[in-house]
């Protein structure tokens, strides 16, 4: 089973990264708002499954959308809180990076637009 990624490439679909990341969310909210192991690889399970049932490859965000769905079905919501905003954090971080990064690009004339224009 394959999985698309944010830059549009294919990987192998790989069920311990969800199982971390939810782990990892897990141990970022108080002990009263913790799932267990077992919720934790039910969530795993089951959006493995739905991925499988999929006729295409699923996306990052997709396959982060059902482990959302997951936790707030077992009642996690500060849990899920927590993950949605990890998630709304990386992608801030993700955007703040390519900005960075063509920003950087056209200062050290890099940009290839930059060198065409420049060319004339």
């Amino acid at each position: 089973m394959k999985i698309i990624k944010r830059n549009g490439s294919e990987a192998i679909f790989d069920s311990r990264k969800i199982y971390n990341a939810i782990s990892k969310a897990n141990g970022s909210v108080v002990e009263q708002d913790r799932i267990t192991e077992e919720q934790i690889e039910n969530i795993v399970k089951a959006v493995t499954e739905k991925c499988e049932a999929n006729s295409r490859a699923a996306t990052v965000e997709e396959v982060q959308d059902l482990v959302e769905d997951g936790l707030m079905a077992c009642g996690a919501f500060n849990l899920a809180r927590a993950y949605i905003t990890y998630r709304y954090a990386r992608a801030l971080a993700r955007k703040k990076n390519t900005t960075d990064d063509q920003i950087l690009g056209l200062i050290e004339q890099q940009n290839e637009e930059v060198k065409q224009e420049n060319s004339n």
